[in-house]
């Protein structure tokens, strides 16, 4: 009876030890959950950022017009304290220096017009006076469109876009560009003392058959919500399936040893025999027949 209670202990232990997983499986397990979750709650910080960015954007477009940062500043002008500000300039266009950059805009397919604006202390800042289409492409179709003398230009604030566009990289030699990169704008076309950000001229700056102005696009994606709450998704689920296979072995209820055992008579064999997975151990006798 001793062995036979030993024999069902031992099947019980297997069943428990099958159960459980193996150390390094555990370990890494703990460790993608604390990874997980160290990515919601940067999606979390992310997505404060990304509202206090939308925020600050927002007062800078609507607050009145203000004249653009003076040269002994532009060194520090930048993305995060400048970009989109609501700004004025004053001076008169080179028309004869324009650059086309490619555009597609809410217009379609074309060009961003950016001319240099000569400033009464001699300083040049880029505008970006709008978009023309494919079929305006040559400067002749819009002289009309073209101001001359002295010109007051309010727009937003931009930052350059260096090297070029998503998989195209701007090709000066050919003229062919594909983002508004200043300092290679200025040194195709031999400008000097040039700001190193240009302006995007506002809706009310277009005349004749100039381009239009006014399409800035200012849009931040903002799913960071989404993002976390994916992580934390990730994270309870794997916690939940390491609790359940931890459970196997470690938390489930112990019963009661339940067999019961039956002495064979004197003489005789012995036969073990287990049915299902939670019933005793029985032992009976096999009675020999004799012939």
């Amino acid at each position: 009876m001793s062995k036979t209670r030993t024999v069902t202990s031992e099947a019980n232990g297997a069943r428990g030890d099958a159960a459980r997983p193996s150390l390094w499986l555990t370990a890494l397990s703990l460790a993608a959950i604390a990874l997980l979750i160290a990515l919601g709650v940067w999606q979390i910080e992310r997505r404060a950022w990304k509202l206090a960015l939308i925020d600050r954007v927002e007062q800078r477009v609507h607050a009145p017009a203000q004249p653009i940062p003076s040269p002994a500043t532009w060194p520090i002008v930048s993305a995060a304290n400048d970009e989109y500000r609501h700004v004025s300039v004053t001076g008169r266009f080179l028309h004869d220096r324009e650059t086309l950059v490619q555009a597609v805009t809410e217009e379609g397919p074309g060009y961003w017009v950016l001319t240099p604006l000569r400033r009464d202390d001699g300083t040049l800042v880029l505008v970006n006076r709008g978009f023309v289409p494919s079929e305006r492409r040559d400067a002749s179709t819009r002289r009309d469109g073209n101001p001359q003398g002295q010109v007051e230009i309010t727009g937003l604030l931009r930052v350059t876009e260096p090297q070029g566009g998503f998989l195209r990289t701007n090709v000066p030699e050919q003229n062919r560009w594909y983002s508004r990169d200043v300092a290679a704008i200025a040194a195709a076309r031999g400008l000097d003392h040039v700001a190193p950000f240009f302006v995007d001229a506002g809706a009310g700056s277009q005349s004749g058959s100039g381009p239009i102005g006014g399409l800035t696009v200012i849009s931040f994606p903002n799913n960071h919500l989404i993002y976390a709450l994916t992580w934390f998704a990730l994270a309870f689920m794997l916690a939940g399936r390491l609790i359940v296979t931890f459970g196997g072995g470690l938390f489930r209820r112990k019963e009661p040893w339940s067999g019961f055992v039956h002495e064979a008579a004197a003489g005789s064999d012995a036969v073990a025999r287990r049915t299902g997975s939670d019933a005793g151990t029985i032992v009976e006798p096999t009675w020999r027949k004799n012939v």
